[in-house]
């Protein structure tokens, strides 16, 4: 815990208390919540996944082929964003191609990893999507790619995010959805009930498309967008996918989960049904990621007198 709340300090020195909300006691709330029975996921664990997958840039690739879809998005929008935000930064690959935008004055990185952000350079706050630390009305930009599935009060998140908006600002991001590993969902659940009788959570449930749609409306932003991709990676065998969720930083982090680990006879008998129910020809399997993009602009009173400018930031009649 010393390391996070180190963290916490030095990350509040490198920003700007222009961002950063004094009254939040928000890096203080990140350590006293941890044990909080009731919490989907378990935060520490969160942060020591994290952690464990800062020494993994071999396999940042996910991170960074979702990084350049949303910056291919973000080049659609023509607009200036001179304040960004990137919550849940990993290894910085959005933060560094924001870097290299016209205009940016100023861009933070956010991680609830102290092992992420000591890779990263320029301003860093240790931050997760459940406690954000930043003032109202801070940014012109909220980016996120790959955090948001570990929030555990998604609506909550959605909230505070608009709230730290700049009127007329925008949130884009991507998250895990609901069909991402149902593969190794299906076997490891199998295996389970088929050696020891019973299955217990081994895959952290994500949201459903229609879901996170529905809650960029409930939750204030206009003109909410919601649409999901799927990205396929082949793997040699179950072995190697569950060292690159590792590697991720994508392991199971409920609070319900079981604590010990699988046992042999369960986790060979898993390798065995994946690769009879999802093999392919050449003796490959598949792991589905269905990546979930939001898009949400701040309200602004601009556009609720002439409507929804929005990307172009014009008003329109």
């Amino acid at each position: 815990m010393a390391r996070v709340a180190d963290g916490c300090i030095y990350a509040h020195h490198q920003v700007a208390s222009a961002f950063v909300n004094p009254d939040a006691q928000v890096f203080a709330a990140m350590a006293q919540t941890d044990d909080i029975p009731l919490m989907l996921f378990d935060r520490r664990a969160c942060r020591q996944h994290r952690d464990r997958a800062a020494r993994r840039v071999c396999v940042e690739f996910l991170h960074r082929e979702v990084a350049d879809r949303l910056i291919e998005r973000l080049d659609d929008v023509k607009r200036e964003f001179r304040q960004v935000l990137d919550l849940g930064a990993h290894h910085g690959a959005l933060s560094r191609a924001l870097g290299c935008r016209p205009r940016i004055e100023g861009a933070v990185a956010a991680d609830p990893s102290f092992g992420f952000l000591t890779q990263l350079s320029g301003m860093r706050v240790a931050a997760d999507p459940d406690f954000v630390p930043f003032r109202e009305g801070s940014f012109d930009l909220a980016v996120s790619a790959l955090a948001l599935h570990w929030a555990g009060d998604l609506p909550g998140a959605l909230v505070q995010i608009r709230r730290i908006l700049k009127p007329d600002g925008l949130f884009l991001a991507a998250m895990l959805g609901g069909a991402t590993l149902v593969e190794l969902r299906t076997a490891l659940i199998e295996a389970e009930l088929i050696e020891e009788g019973g299955a217990s959570p081994r895959v952290s449930p994500a949201a459903e498309l229609g879901d996170v749609a529905g809650l960029l409306l409930r939750t204030g932003f206009a003109m909410p967008v919601a649409d999901a991709e799927k990205i396929t990676v082949t793997y040699p065998d179950l072995l190697a996918l569950m060292r690159d969720l590792r590697g991720m930083g994508e392991t199971n982090a409920l609070t319900a989960r079981r604590r010990t680990p699988l046992r042999r006879a369960t986790l060979a008998r898993a390798a065995l049904l994946y690769a009879e129910r999802f093999g392919l020809p050449d003796g490959r399997i598949p792991a589905t990621f269905e990546i979930l993009f939001l898009t949400g602009w701040a309200p602004a009173a601009l556009n609720a007198e002439y409507g929804t400018g929005g990307a172009t930031g014009q008003p329109t009649r």
